[in-house]
């Protein structure tokens, strides 16, 4: 048993470099109807069509709208914008020890599905968030796959997205053991077509990855229309940790860095203090800490939260972080207490490592559902602390529809027919 929070950062892969696994999608060979080729413009190929079709019932299909009581018949269509590179991921689990030069290792267990800022989007739609993505699809069967498994299977919006002709599919091979996982990427950055720009449509909220001297032009327009900027930030390889090179920040109302990337960028030695240091530059510092769960200081009224990692039997911490940051963004833009959104966001990412990483691992309203019904029976847990911490959760859970611990996919590209 161990324990688990938003620690393990879920895709830092923003050009290319990627990860995550698992599929439910089966083979369109066997479709009567096959698709019409790619279309060579770097458009969709056909209408959103905002009704998930997967077997799994993700969050509008339980009925469980997150932001319900916030709603407006003004508000944007669109609740959550992203943008970024789409990755084939393939994962292998059940590995004994990392793999010894020279020799051929067999893992126990393999996942494959959409990965890279896919891990993001799927996190957000399966809380029931509408999202909407925009991203390049290689020109090739994995980008075809990750198209459909994210417009048909999850229900993301991809009417900003574009396939890119002669451009293949990014590739990463993640290998999880002893709690932690190894990873190889192989990709090129999509060409940009002529003239083009990230337009963000008007959103509620919009999710950025930032980087040390990069500035994304999108972030400001988004920011500049009312529409909420979210943060997470990946490893400073060039080490400066200078917190003024990530200009994007000025935009954001939330930061969620790990506690080592926050103590590096205030310069200090705890990540409560570099949590509270992080609230003057942003409305919500949330830094996660491992093992120990995650703090977070609102900047404007001077509030902290904490709340502990919830134990779990990890399988793969890959995608953790993206679970954990997609739970935040849900609480907070359904305007929940800052302690509740902190420990709604650690308990999507414990549940996530409990399942091949990446976008197959995050969890939905049913699943959440169904752990919280196991739990309080659960003598390895302590069922009156939980049931004190996420009493908050009654009101939205659906009945529960399956047993724990759920079943999900067979992870795999696809099968020629029918899988029981």
């Amino acid at each position: 048993m161990t324990t688990a929070s938003g620690d393990q950062r879920g895709d830092r892969r923003t050009g290319p470099q990627g990860n995550r696994p698992a599929d439910h999608h089966q083979d369109r060979r066997q479709d009567p109807h096959p698709p019409e080729p790619y279309d060579p413009a770097p458009y969709p190929r056909e209408p959103y069509d905002p009704v998930p079709h997967s077997p799994e019932p993700y969050g509008p299909e339980t009925g469980v709208d997150p932001l319900e009581t916030v709603r407006a018949p003004a508000d944007p269509a669109c609740d959550v914008f992203l943008t970024g590179t789409v990755f084939l991921d393939i994962v292998f689990t059940g590995l004994d020890s990392a793999p010894v030069r020279g020799t051929e290792s067999w893992a126990r267990g393999m996942g494959s599905s959409p990965g890279g800022v896919a891990n993001m989007a799927t996190a957000l739609a399966r809380l029931g968030l509408r999202t909407s993505l925009a991203a390049a699809f290689g020109d090739d069967h994995y980008g075809e796959y990750c198209w459909d498994a994210l417009a048909q299977g999850e229900g993301i919006d991809l009417a900003l997205s574009r396939t890119v002709p002669g451009w293949h599919s990014p590739v990463t091979v993640s290998m999880a053991y002893e709690g932690e996982r190894t990873m190889v990427s192989h990709g090129h950055e999509a060409p940009h077509p002529d003239g083009a720009a990230v337009l963000p449509p008007p959103a509620r909220a919009a999710v950025a990855s930032l980087a040390p001297g990069r500035t994304e032009e999108w972030v400001a327009r988004a920011a500049r229309s009312g529409t909420r900027i979210f943060a997470d930030v990946g490893w400073d390889d060039t080490g400066r940790w200078d917190l003024a090179g990530l200009t994007d920040l000025e935009h954001c109302e939330a930061f969620l860095p790990n506690a080592a990337e926050a103590m590096r960028y205030t310069r200090t030695d705890c990540p409560r203090a570099a949590a509270r240091a992080l609230a003057d530059k942003v409305r919500y510092a949330v830094v996660t800490l491992g093992a120990e769960g995650a703090y977070a200081v609102d900047g404007a009224t001077g509030e902290t939260a904490e709340v502990p990692a919830i134990r779990v039997e990890a399988l793969d911490p890959t995608g953790a972080g993206d679970v954990f940051v997609a739970g935040f963004v849900t609480g907070t833009l359904a305007d929940w207490p800052l302690a509740d959104r902190l420990a709604f966001a650690g308990l999507t990412a414990a549940l996530s490592v409990q399942e091949f990483g990446g976008s197959l691992s995050a969890p939905t309203w049913t699943e959440i559902a169904a752990w919280w019904q196991h739990v309080q029976l659960d003598d390895r847990q302590d069922p009156e602390a939980l049931r004190a911490r996420y009493a908050f959760l009654e009101a939205l859970l659906p009945a529960p529809a399956r047993p724990w611990p759920p079943r999900r996919a067979v992870p795999t590209i696809g099968f020629r027919s029918a899988v029981p």
